[in-house]
């Protein structure tokens, strides 16, 4: 009788669990992040708080690797790999919607030209107004994000374009 009791246990916290991930933002290009490398970021020098930060970087749509449900493009088989050994460290936060958005309680495509990483994390807003609004309190909307993306992770992903946004990725050679 314990042993079935665990065994169902388990069952249905494997099932709540794997219910509750999110879904990758995708846009047109059919790829996360809109075909952006995830990995290139942390070799970009951010730009003060304020500033643009400089642009991301386009994969390649011969070079991915899948997860959470999405296809990422890198610009290396050396990014690719990184990724694939620690996708959760790359992988933008919210599941590459706007952090902003989410701070607020909803979800809205994240732009990947509008980046932030803080304490290590990978964040993406949907334009540069909000930005402004979100680096007004970046560790106060990061709470406020963090508590909010409980109730709304399971929510279907924005199929929303991303305003003022076109994307070059991925690349083709």
């Amino acid at each position: 009788m314990f042993k079935r009791l665990a065994v169902a246990t388990v069952a249905s916290f494997v099932f709540a669990t794997t219910a509750f991930a999110g879904d990758q933002y995708i846009d047109e290009t059919g790829f996360a992040v809109s075909g952006y490398d995830v990995v290139a970021y942390r070799t970009l020098a951010q730009s003060p708080v304020g500033t643009a930060q400089p642009q991301a970087v386009p994969g390649r749509a011969d070079i991915t690797a899948d997860f959470n449900g999405a296809t990422f493009a890198f610009a290396t088989s050396e990014n690719r790999d990184r990724f694939v050994q620690n996708p959760e460290f790359y992988a933008p936060q919210y599941d590459g919607h706007c952090a902003y958005g989410v701070s607020k309680g909803g979800k809205v495509p994240g732009n990947p030209n509008l980046w932030r990483i803080v304490d290590d994390r990978l964040y993406l807003n949907i334009t540069a107004n909000v930005v402004g609004f979100w680096e007004e309190d970046i560790p106060g909307n990061i709470d406020l994000a963090e508590g909010n993306w409980t109730g709304i992770e399971q929510n279907a992903a924005s199929d929303s374009t991303i305003p003022n946004f076109s994307s070059p990725a991925p690349v083709t050679n």
